[in-house]
């Protein structure tokens, strides 16, 4: 890889194979590192019992990791332009792996609290590098199709990990666990130099990249691209508390280690079919229209988790998860729709901080919160805080409408 400037091609030329390629290892990679953030998920019972953590401690854990992951979104981006997004990529998942490995020596609540925060940070390249180069390859209705079959991929890892998890776990224990997660991770940062081509993912400077690149498709809009940003930070953060609070709601009804386990994999089962289909049903009845049909959906399921017996939350959770991950496709894929085709790295990597930012606030706000008025008074506020997306949908309509 050279430090010149790799011209931007019009979408029309790009080269089928070649984007196909970027779409099949930025997919792997999403798989890995999505499988990775939400196992984590998993262990905070684990630690929880191990070091005597509060529930708002236990939160504080995967907010770091996820704050870590959320501060360096723009900054990753940033680096890319200067010296590849292949680079970045593999070293961050690398990082990832180190990070997991930290968690499996530490022995309290800082070691595990430092692990996590590095590991956020590692993750923070995935995602703004990864969608920027996937916009850059496919337009319109592709496009949105190419970011939902990206988000499905990661609903894949968030399926097949913690489900693996769930298994070594019980047949080793937590440390050993951890230890070949973190170990997988580098081994993949490895292989991405290789699998990504130098031609999609070389770096691209900005103001080379600018005059290269052809007239923009769409005219910058900030005001809209905030309003998208404030729901992406609400669901966000919905998604967060709920995947924190559910472990220690099934716990509370009787579950143990494995039916933890498997009670994540059919949230994140019904997620990954969210994520794909939430995506296509936005080209068919609109974006808006998806949002409201997910959040308010996603209320309901969370209101519910409370109140019903083990026995039938599980059949519930596929279609949590279908409404509770669904929505992120919509947003996502409607990002490249309010800013110019020149400005998709930076506007991604801006998107992705704070929708992060949102999701790495409400594990500890919500683990703080049930330590004090208990979990299901929680839940009932999480359903109500998912319903502040509504109103923020109208000028996001009026936008689309005047597009049209």
């Amino acid at each position: 890889m050279t430090g010149t400037a790799t011209p931007v091609a019009p979408v029309a030329a790009a080269p089928v194979r070649a984007a196909r390629s970027t779409l099949a290892t930025c997919g792997g990679v999403h798989a890995l590192h999505d499988g990775f953030s939400d196992a984590i998920y998993l262990f905070l019972p684990i630690w929880q019992a191990e070091f005597g953590l509060t529930l708002a401690q236990t939160g504080a854990l995967k907010a770091l990791y996820s704050l870590g992951m959320a501060g360096l979104q723009l900054p990753a981006s940033m680096l890319a332009e200067r010296i590849g997004e292949r680079a970045v990529l593999a070293g961050g998942t690398i990082l990832v792996g180190l990070g997991f490995l930290s968690a499996g020596w530490s022995g309290a609540f800082r070691g595990l609290a430092a692990a996590m925060l590095l590991t956020g940070i590692g993750a923070a390249v995935q995602h703004p590098l990864s969608s920027s180069l996937i916009a850059r390859s496919a337009a319109g209705t592709q496009l949105r199709v190419a970011l939902s079959t990206y988000n499905f991929l990661g609903d894949v890892g968030k399926v097949v990990v913690p489900a693996t998890v769930a298994l070594a776990v019980a047949a080793w224990s937590w440390r050993p666990a951890v230890d070949w997660l973190g170990l997988l991770a580098i081994a993949t940062g490895l292989l991405i130099l290789p699998l990504l081509r130098p031609g999609a993912a070389g770096p691209r400077p900005a103001a080379a990249a600018a005059a290269a690149a052809p007239a923009p498709a769409v005219d910058t809009s900030w005001p809209h691209f905030a309003t998208l940003a404030a729901v992406a930070v609400i669901d966000s953060a919905g998604r967060g508390g709920t995947l924190m609070l559910l472990p220690f709601v099934l716990t509370a009804k009787g579950a143990d280690v494995s039916t933890i386990g498997l009670c994540l994999s059919l949230v994140f089962i019904g997620g990954a079919a969210g994520k794909f289909a939430c995506g296509l049903l936005a080209i068919r009845f609109g974006a808006i229209a998806t949002v409201v049909a997910t959040e308010v959906a996603t209320a309901l399921a969370v209101a519910a988790l409370g109140a019903l017996p083990l026995y039938a939350v599980m059949p519930l959770l596929p279609l949590l998860g279908l409404a509770l991950n669904g929505t992120s496709s919509v947003l996502y894929g409607s990002v490249p729709e309010t800013v110019s085709r020149d400005k998709l790295p930076r506007a991604f990597g801006l998107f992705y901080t704070l929708s992060i930012g949102g999701a790495a606030t409400a594990p500890f706000a919500y683990g703080w919160l049930s330590d004090r008025v208990g979990l299901e008074t929680a839940l009932v506020v999480l359903a109500a805080s998912v319903l502040l997306v509504l109103p923020l949908t109208i000028p996001l309509h009026a936008f689309q409408a005047r597009r049209r």
